[in-house]
């Protein structure tokens, strides 16, 4: 059996799928995802699957359902206008960000995000009425937010979420520590407000190259005084200590298990 990556939409993003057929770049295929049935477009090639317990192409899309497709799109445009002028008028406490027709128009959700919890009970009598089809309203978080908006990140490209990453890893300050970043929140966090993705991707790295670092605070002898390390300097190899005269030393790592530590 073979896998290959398929963009699904804004919010899914792109997934590996494992696919019953050849495919190739560019073919619109039919998935099934936790949302429901969705039409999605193979980026790239088939190869050995490698993982297990990937989600499943169904089949490729026929001609009559692409056109569908990009025809229930060009109606979404018209659900989110009208939706948006509902919110205003009923003076509800949130903010429209995407509408989207399921695969086959099967459902109508409106994606918002909003600070509390909203009652929309009226708002979605409003949406059947003038849609005549299921209707969702689904309240996401300031990262799906930034996931379905998009926007440049610090780095000067597209953000991440936006592009490529289909799951938001978790990122915490520990990490941002470790790779001996300074804690000012405009240099690590996202256009979302929370702590950027990008800080995951390395940190596992720094994790294997810190293994043999002595610990912060730990006491050492070295040719020019005694010390204490206050800093790894992971890329470099090297560590920081400070004398008791207040200087600091760089020594290299490899150097390190000839110190006398005390």
């Amino acid at each position: 059996m073979k896998s290959c990556h398929v963009k699904i939409d804004r919010l899914t993003g792109v997934l590996e799928m494992e696919v019953p057929e050849e495919l190739g770049i560019g073919d619109y295929v039919v998935c099934e995802i936790e949302k429901g049935t969705c039409l999605g477009i193979v980026v790239t090639d088939p190869k050995e699957k490698e993982k297990e317990g990937l989600k499943k192409v169904l089949r490729k899309a026929t001609e009559e359902e692409v056109a569908e497709y990009f025809s229930l799109r060009q109606k979404e445009s018209y659900a989110f206008e009208f939706c948006k002028a509902k919110i205003k008028e009923m003076g509800l406490p949130m903010k429209l960000l995407w509408v989207e027709y399921l695969f086959g128009g099967t459902k109508l959700i409106f994606y918002f995000v909003a600070e509390n919890r909203v009652d929309f009970r009226e708002l979605v009598k409003e949406l059947a009425k003038e849609f005549k089809i299921r209707i969702e309203l689904r309240q996401v978080g300031v990262r799906d937010e930034a996931k379905i908006v998009g926007g440049l990140g610090n780095c000067g490209n597209v953000c991440c979420c936006r592009r490529f990453l289909s799951n938001f890893s978790i990122v915490s300050i520990k990490m941002v520590k470790e790779q001996g970043l300074a804690l000012n929140p405009s240099k690590i966090s996202g256009i979302c407000g929370r702590l950027m993705c990008c800080l995951s991707y390395e940190f596992d790295m720094y994790m294997e190259y810190k293994k043999d670092f002595p610990k912060i605070g730990k006491k050492v002898s070295l040719p020019q005084g005694q010390g204490k390390v206050v800093k790894h300097n992971t890329l470099s190899s090297s560590i920081t200590v400070e004398l008791e005269d207040g200087k600091e030393v760089t020594v290299p790592l490899k150097d390190f298990v000839n110190l006398v530590q005390q």
